[in-house]
C-alpha cells in the first residue's frame, strides 16, 4: 500500500539517486571542462560550499536523513504502518547510508573496513529478512537498528558538512569543522558506528536463530 510515509521512503531512495549523480559529476566534470557547472566556487562569503554538486549531495543526503525520521514518525501516529514498509523503509536506510560510507571511503575519510563491516551487517540483515518473509514473518527495524542508523547518518552529515563547508564556515563553527573537537567527533561517531553494527548485527542472528535452524 503505497501511503503518505511509503511514498517519503521512496522519496528516500530518490535522494540517493541524487547524492551518487551530483558526487558522479562533480568527479568527471575537472576532466570535461573548465567552466563546468560543478566547477569550484569561490570562497567570497559565509557557508560557500566548495563546489556545487558537493552542495547538492550534502542536502540531499541531510534530505534523505530527515525523511528516515519523518516517514516513520507519521506511520505510527496515523497508523499507517504496512508490511510494505516494514520492509523498504530498512532497505531505503541501508542504500542511503552504504552510498554515503562508500564515498567516504573514496575521499579518505572513512576506513574501508568500516564500510565493508556495514554493507556486510545489511546484506546479512537483508537475508534473514528474507529467511523471515518466507515463513511469514515481516522483522522491522528493532531500536539497536535504529540507533546504529541514527549514529551512522550523523557521522556521514559530519563529514560532509566537514568536505563541503569547512573552507567557508566563519568562526567558531570553522574551528570546530577542522579542528580537533572536530576529528575526536567523527572519530566517537565512527566508533560509536562500527559498535552498533555488530551489536545489531548480532542481535538480529540471535533473533533468527529459529529461521536459521530451519
Amino acid at each position: 500500500m503505497l501511503n503518505l510515509p511509503n511514498t517519503i521512503t521512496l522519496v528516500r531512495i530518490i535522494l540517493v539517486i541524487v547524492f551518487a549523480v551530483a558526487l558522479a559529476i562533480d568527479g568527471v566534470a575537472p576532466f570535461i571542462n573548465g567552466d563546468s557547472p560543478m566547477e569550484t566556487m569561490p570562497n567570497n562569503g559565509w557557508f560557500v560550499p566548495v563546489t556545487v554538486g558537493n552542495c547538492i549531495a550534502l542536502w540531499a543526503f541531510v534530505a534523505g536523513a530527515i525523511s528516515d525520521f519523518l516517514d516513520g514518525y507519521l506511520a505510527r501516529k496515523y497508523n499507517l504502518v504496512t508490511n510494505f514498509g516494514k520492509l523498504i523503509d530498512p532497505l531505503a536506510d541501508k542504500i542511503l547510508v552504504s552510498a554515503a560510507f562508500i564515498y567516504l571511503t573514496y575521499v579518505g575519510m572513512c576506513p574501508f573496513w568500516v564500510t565493508i563491516l556495514i554493507i556486510f551487517r545489511e546484506f546479512l540483515v537483508t537475508g534473514l529478512r528474507q529467511l523471515a518473509v518466507e515463513k511469514g514473518v515481516v522483522m522491522a527495524a528493532d531500536r539497536s537498528g535504529k540507533w546504529k542508523t541514527g549514529i551512522q547518518l550523523a557521522y556521514c552529515i559530519a563529514c560532509l558538512v566537514h568536505l563541503g563547508y569547512a573552507a567557508s564556515l566563519p568562526e567558531p563553527l570553522h574551528s570546530l569543522s577542522v579542528g580537533p573537537i572536530a576529528e575526536w567527533m567523527r572519530a566517537i561517531f565512527l566508533w560509536a558506528s562500527v559498535i552498533l553494527t555488530l551489536w545489531s548485527g548480532l542481535h538480529y542472528c540471535i533473533t533468527s536463530r529459529s529461521f536459521l535452524r530451519g
